[in-house]
Parts: structure tokens; sequence; C-alpha cells
């Protein structure tokens, strides 16, 4: 509940807040997201980033499933290989837009 009225007061004063600032303060705020956004040397960072997490995750999944693999349900253990199966390691092209 504490975490809850927590939000719920941030929440609040983020409101306040930003209508306080007004529409020309936010249109300012997101045209300067807008510009990070496009910048070559963030979107490398973050591709870099989400390449990493790929293949993080790609490797804890290999453990887990050699660990646990025989103490999986066999409708989990089914679907895991499923997803595995289905895709290359570097097939998807999630994080790579180009808009």
């Amino acid at each position: 509940m504490r975490y809850r009225l927590t939000f719920a007061a941030g929440l609040a004063v983020g409101y306040v807040l930003g209508t306080r600032a007004g529409r020309e303060r936010y249109e300012r705020l997101r045209e300067a997201g807008r510009r990070m956004a496009e910048n070559p040397a963030v979107r490398n960072a973050t591709e870099v980033a989400a390449q990493s997490g790929r293949e993080a995750a790609s490797k804890a999944a290999g453990v887990v499933t050699d660990k646990l693999g025989s103490r999986l349900p066999d409708s989990v253990g089914d679907k895991v290989r499923a997803l595995r199966d289905q895709r290359t390691p570097l097939d998807d092209d999630w994080g790579r837009s180009n808009t």
C-alpha cells in the first residue's frame, strides 16, 4: 500500500509541475528528446546494448535449460525448444529500426 501511495503522490506532483510548465516547455522537451534519439552515437549505443542483451538472454536460456531441463514441466520444455528452434540467434531485427 505504501508503494501505491508513493506512486500516486509522484504522479500528482508530476502532473502539477507539468501543467505549470505549460505546453511550450513540453514541446521543447519533446524536441530535445527526439534530437537525442536521432543522434548517431545514441543510436549506436542502443544497438550495442540491445545486441548484448540478446546475447546474454540467449546464454542464460541455455544455462537454465541445461540445469533445469529435466525438472521443467513437459509443456514448458516443449515451448522453450520450439521457440529456440524457430529462430536463429541473429535472425531478429529488434532494435534495428530505421525510423
